[in-house]
């Protein structure tokens, strides 16, 4: 058995299975995370968020696979009796992007649904994310990359129900400048746009979380939809959910219905652990319990 301690991850991502009482890890397990070639996926497995079995390999391309670099942030939905990994990946002459894959097990193996990723091929994206709509439409939820746009975006497109292509243009939901916690990276002008997460408060409201860089280091922050819808408009809280040199973060039930909230923490390689984190929503807006 394992501890949270014991793994190296990047941007995690639970998937809670309430009929096996069962926790999946996923995130960037990849050794040379920045650097080279990629290896693929590892995924870990709990009953309790601190005893941990694993790593399991999820993912691994295949020789035709498009991509050889860059493979960060899976997130894994349970949709229509099947497993969705949504997951960012690049390759020397081609744009990052965000590609489906599928597989009829939690643990995998996850395998392409297509051959080309689902957002813009001329656009640099990252960290996709699933949103199901009030009218049960899915959509993709990913950032538009400070590298390309330097004010980095988080951008919103309708998905076939199938989820093989995508439906008409991306729409800008928010621009990282526009927080008032953020601060460039890089000159005057470049904001990063990190890891979106939508979620649906009790009183019916539509919260996104999301992360860039703050004074205090790496950072989460929270868009607020005035209309409850995807397309918003969407407004920034003064303040961010957390600031503490961590980030990328998604939020899940467990199973004692307890809201969490999971970040890597610190932002420094090769350092970055799986963080939970007890999350208190009171009038549709949400607090980390330290």
């Amino acid at each position: 058995m394992l501890t949270k301690d014991d793994i190296r991850i990047r941007d995690p991502f639970i998937l809670s299975d309430r009929d096996s009482n069962t926790y999946y890890l996923y995130g960037t397990t990849d050794e040379n995370v920045w650097n080279g070639p990629s290896t693929g996926f590892d995924a870990y497995k709990s009953s309790d968020l601190k005893n941990w079995e694993g790593p399991y390999q999820v993912f691994r391309p295949d020789a035709e696979f498009w991509a050889d670099q860059h493979f960060w942030a899976p997130e894994v939905f349970y949709h229509n009796d099947r497993y969705y990994m949504f997951a960012s990946f690049k390759a020397d002459g081609k744009c990052r992007g965000t590609q489906i894959l599928t597989s009829n097990d939690p643990l995998g193996p996850f395998h392409p649904l297509t051959e080309e990723p689902v957002t813009p091929r001329d656009w640099e994206c990252l960290d996709g994310t699933l949103f199901i709509d009030e009218h049960k439409n899915p959509w993709l939820i990913f950032c538009h990359e400070w590298l390309q746009v330097h004010d980095g975006e988080i951008c919103a497109v309708r998905l076939a129900l199938d989820f093989k292509s995508a439906i008409g243009d991306p729409i800008v939901l928010i621009k990282a400048s526009d927080a008032k916690w953020t601060i460039p990276v890089r000159g005057d002008t470049d904001y990063v746009t990190d890891g979106p997460f939508i979620y649906q408060t009790q009183n019916g409201g539509l919260l996104m979380i999301w992360s860039s860089r703050s004074a205090s280091g790496y950072a989460v922050g929270i868009a607020r939809s005035l209309t409850g819808t995807i397309d918003g408009p969407w407004i920034h809280e003064e303040q961010p959910l957390m600031d503490e040199d961590g980030g990328h973060g998604m939020l899940f039930k467990t199973f004692k219905n307890e809201l969490m909230l999971t970040i890597h923490a610190p932002n420094q390689t090769p350092n970055e652990r799986p963080i939970f984190l007890l999350v208190e929503e009171q009038n549709g807006k949400l607090e980390v319990i330290k």
